[in-house]
């Protein structure tokens, strides 16, 4: 991967501290840093929900007549869209960052469900765990922040009279991105040998396997039986609610966590001026939000405590109400900003504020 000359310090006082606390915590409680058997329970309950939804679009959408057949093949096939959704936040990020087993087996496995889910967790390992983890919210670099031309995320980027509307649009636009992940970006990444301005080598052996055959098993599972149970027309149907709902959640969870109102950001060039300090750095591009919602909790998969998992990723998101209050007390004796929204309606509102600040084309001050 290049080096986009930004450097960060991992060994300030703020940062020691930090990590000191937090190992003083799990020698503490004797827990591990892995999920355990709570994590196995809570991937069976998801999977368990993802099949019942899957099974019900395919018996009640052929099975019911006229309009009952279409309606039941919608609300299946978003329901199957929400546990695919809980599936990616829930088990794959955990196993993807390593967090989800103390094995590393356990979390190769765990991470590859994203693969059946439609997406290369080859791909993600570089654009998520690397670029977005490394340079989190610094325009230019973090490649999620490029919705470029559809919308204006960040206040380096630039501005379209389109991107006036961009807080109406992008809500329900937000429903095709995974289709967009799925069908074209991983593939166009791979092609490429790039995500933005980063190089990426192309998978071999098993990562290749892996990539080749998840992409065949999802789009076995997920629209073609639907098709030949169901026809043509209700197939596409699901795969459409699914991927809507899917896209959505991923979406949203994530903005509500970068780019907010509370959020810094940085362009390319104000990064490299100077190294920054790592810890103060995320928790100045990340915001927590809903902490205290403890069902958003379980199903985001503790993406609700973004700050804390940039900060811990390789730590299971089970432990994150735990650590945020280290986090918080840590930030505060050193003079750091902690910075968390305590209701998901207030974080949803910053969001859309957001959104048309930037579409506005307003110059907002960056880090």
């Amino acid at each position: 991967m290049e080096d986009p000359r930004i450097r960060f310090d991992s060994r300030t006082a703020f940062s020691l501290a930090l990590k000191h606390r937090v190992d003083a915590y799990f020698q503490a409680t004797g827990r591990s840093r892995g999920g355990g058997a709570r994590m196995m329970l809570k991937t069976a309950v998801i999977f368990a929900w993802l099949f019942a939804g899957y099974a019900g679009a395919l018996a009640l959408g052929g099975f019911l007549g006229g309009s009952g057949s279409w309606i039941a093949v919608i609300a299946f096939g978003l329901s199957c869209g929400l546990a695919t959704a809980g599936l990616g936040m829930a088990v794959q990020h955990d196993g993807g960052h390593l967090a989800y087993s103390e094995r590393r087996g356990i979390n190769k496995a765990a991470a590859s469900v994203l693969d059946l889910l439609g997406a290369s967790s080859y791909v993600w390992r570089v654009k998520h765990g690397v670029i977005h983890h490394t340079y989190t919210n610094i325009e230019g670099v973090d490649d999620d922040l490029d919705a470029a031309p559809f919308a204006r995320m960040a206040p380096s980027q630039k501005h379209h009279r389109a991107h006036r509307f961009q807080h109406l649009y992008m809500w329900p636009l937000y429903g095709f991105l995974t289709a967009k992940w799925f069908l074209f970006d991983d593939f166009s990444n791979l092609a490429r040998g790039r995500i933005g301005t980063h190089r990426i080598r192309r998978p071999r052996g098993l990562d290749l396997g892996i990539l080749v055959g998840g992409k065949i098993v999802h789009f076995a599972w997920a629209l073609l039986i639907p098709i030949l149970v169901l026809g043509l027309g209700k197939g596409l149907v699901f795969y459409a609610a699914l991927s809507v709902a899917c896209g959505v959640t991923l979406s949203v969870v994530f903005q509500l966590a970068h780019c907010v109102e509370e959020a810094e950001f940085a362009s390319t060039s104000e990064a490299q001026a100077q190294t920054r300090d790592f810890a103060a750095h995320q928790l100045a591009t990340t915001v927590d939000f809903a902490r205290g919602n403890k069902l958003l909790s379980w199903y985001v998969g503790g993406l609700n405590f973004q700050a804390v998992h940039h900060l811990f990723p390789r730590v299971s998101h089970l432990h994150y109400p735990a650590l945020a209050k280290i986090v918080e007390q840590t930030a505060a004796e050193f003079g750091v900003r902690y910075r968390a929204t305590e209701k998901l309606r207030a974080a949803l509102r910053s969001h859309y504020r957001w959104l048309r600040r930037m579409g506005s084309g307003e110059a907002v001050g960056l880090a």
